[in-house]
């Protein structure tokens, strides 16, 4: 019996003491990061899937996963011999998780023996997924939600301890603006959002607003922490063990107050403001229901609920002119770990030897030789042949593959420094390409250069310009279903919202100061795939009579591979941004270079 079969038993004999007919495991912790601390990946515990995005449901008598196109084919391979059924979200003929356990439940009452009652954390579950769950459930056979149950603490032996790292403080020589201006900034916010303080739960706006970083979660520098914030008082709730000396002497001297991360819910009973704003999509729905229920307990003043997102997140994605040249100086010092790993890799494939995990290795190496390097900003993405189909691929050893001088290899990547965050995608052609191949790639440019070249009034949101790189895919009956971009932090986490570039409905305005990468592709199953992805910054275009205008100017410094590129297919406008593209590139990154990589930099940035 394999480990997740046996752990479903488990789980299934637990289920029935409770009389739960079924559990719903999210990929979420506390704090509802993209990226989460071992502690809290129940999900990949009792699946076996290990994707950053999925959601596992065990019933009874069944077991399904619920993930997007980027883990199809992955999720496929690690489910096979589980007992669970593979979900495609997006997919035609795809239930929902609140249908199918309609229709598992609901239709077979006697199976179940009438228990109706499906299982799901609600602290590690933000309130407005709860909230819609529970009303998705009661329109399925009547199927209620409890939120007050984890099985995970009956069945995970050995599971692993929350993070006790140590914090550190984030200089302000990076930061460009202090904490105690950043708090005033936030408590002006809720005053005019009529809010009397606010409790914080994200990560990273937790790092960004104290100017402290950690390492609790992989890529991300955050530490794992509350923060509840009112008009007179800050506190920050946290494992005392995880700041040293130094760390806490300055938050005494920013005057922010300390308590244990268990008391969380003991501080939000004891919050005696008129109001607090908690955004839904942020606090966990056990945290959101400690304040709501307030009133209903003895001695407590019942605390009204200011329901908007939290301020910080927009604050933090406007970058300030420090943090602006800490990116441009992460790009040129990732720029050159990039055009020493591309000068190598042809000929070091051509001599044999190279794996997809064996090129990731090297450029790791090539970005840790830079300063103020601080580790990747996300698993690298490694995709040879038809592996660079896989959206998320991430080469192990059980799927490394050989690289062959031929076809493609799809490389996803990036680095932490303390100035600033890199995420780079290049899609390199190893030797001879296919007729196709080149096609795709060049449609893919095509893509990529009408995002970059476009220009969009003030408060657009990113769904409202998402189209405008889909285009010359779109009439080649081409599309990927990921999003085409997103924010990234200063020193914080890659993937950083709420703007986004994408189909989905994302409201959240652009603005000049945003950083925002620019990613389309094009992934044929089985064959190959391209991606072409540089981060950008938003800045000022044009004012007019009708309004200000904004454009996107290119932060990341790397050729593009230029021999898979079919020159017919682009316009003269495309083609001369490219090659002025290249010409910025290597008048940046060439003082920095000598030797065959000069030479290699200087070839690579020639006209096409």
């Amino acid at each position: 019996m394999t480990t997740v079969n046996q752990r479903l038993e488990d789980l299934r004999e637990v289920m029935r003491r409770e009389h739960l007919a079924a559990f719903i495991f999210p990929s979420t912790d506390p704090h509802q990061g993209e990226y989460i601390p071992d502690h809290w990946k129940g999900r990949e515990f009792i699946s076996g899937f290990n994707g950053s995005a999925g959601t596992a449901v065990v019933t009874l008598h069944s077991a399904a996963l619920w993930t997007d196109s980027r883990y199809f084919i992955a999720a496929e391979e690690q489910l096979k011999g589980t007992g669970y059924q593979l979900m495609k979200l997006k997919m035609p003929g795809t239930p929902t998780i609140a249908q199918w356990l309609g229709r598992e439940i609901g239709d077979n009452r006697q199976l179940y023996n009438d228990c109706t009652e499906v299982g799901i954390d609600g602290m590690v579950s933000a309130t407005n997924e709860v909230r819609q769950l529970m009303a998705e459930l009661r329109k399925e056979n009547g199927l209620t939600l409890r939120t007050n149950f984890d099985p995970l603490r009956l069945i995970w032996t050995n599971r692993p301890a929350i993070p006790q790292n140590p914090v550190e403080i984030y200089p302000l020589q990076y930061a460009g603006e202090s904490t105690r201006d950043k708090i005033a900034r936030i408590r002006q916010t809720l005053r005019q959002q009529h809010a009397d303080g606010m409790l914080m739960a994200s990560l990273d706006d937790i790092a960004w607003t104290l100017n402290l970083r950690g390492t609790d979660v992989h890529c991300n520098p955050v530490f794992v922490s509350y923060l509840l914030i009112t008009q007179k008082t800050v506190t920050l709730y946290i494992n005392k063990v995880k700041l040293p000396a130094e760390v806490a002497a300055y938050l005494k001297a920013e005057n922010i107050q300390v308590g244990d991360y268990e008391q969380v819910q003991n501080g939000l009973r004891e919050y005696f403001e008129y109001n607090i704003l908690l955004d839904p999509n942020e606090v966990n729905y056990t945290l959101y229901e400690t304040v709501r229920n307030k009133g209903k307990m003895n001695n407590c003043v019942k605390t009204e609920i200011v329901e908007e997102e939290s301020p910080v997140k927009r604050m933090k994605t406007v970058k300030n002119a420090t943090e602006i040249r800490g990116f441009k100086q992460a790009m040129l010092r990732d720029g050159i770990a990039m055009v020493k790993f591309l000068c190598w890799l042809k000929p070091a494939v051509a001599q044999g030897g190279q794996t997809e995990i064996t090129a990731d290795e090297r450029l790791t190496a090539l970005r840790a030789e830079q300063p103020l390097f601080r580790g990747i900003s996300f698993d690298t993405i490694a995709g040879y042949g038809e592996h660079g189909a896989i959206v998320h691929y991430e080469a192990t050893p059980e799927t490394d593959i050989p690289l062959r001088p031929e076809g493609f290899l799809l490389l996803d990547s990036g680095a932490q420094y303390l100035d600033g965050t890199t995420d780079i995608t290049r899609t390199i052609a190893l030797g001879p390409v296919t007729d196709e191949q080149r096609r795709i790639f060049t449609l893919v440019l095509k893509a990529h250069l009408q995002l970059q070249n476009a220009i969009f009034p003030e408060g657009a949101s990113g769904t409202q310009i998402d189209a405008i790189a889909r285009m010359p895919l779109w009439k080649n009956g081409l599309n990927y279903l990921h999003g085409t971009g997103h924010g990234v932090g200063t020193y914080l986490n890659v993937h950083e919202g709420p703007h986004q570039i994408r189909m989905e409905w994302k409201p959240a305005p652009l603005v000049a100061g945003m950083t925002v990468t620019d990613e389309p592709g094009v992934y044929l199953p089985n064959r190959f795939g391209v991606r072409l992805e540089n981060t950008l910054l938003i800045v000022d275009a044009f004012e007019t009579e009708l309004g200000r205008f904004l454009k996107f100017e290119p932060l990341t410094l790397c050729p593009i591979d230029k021999t898979p590129i079919d020159r017919s297919m682009l316009t003269p406008e495309e083609v001369q941004w490219l090659n002025d593209y290249h010409q910025m590139v290597l008048d940046r990154l060439s003082p920095t270079l000598e030797g065959e990589e000069l030479d290699w930099l200087r070839d690579a940035c020639s006209p096409l």
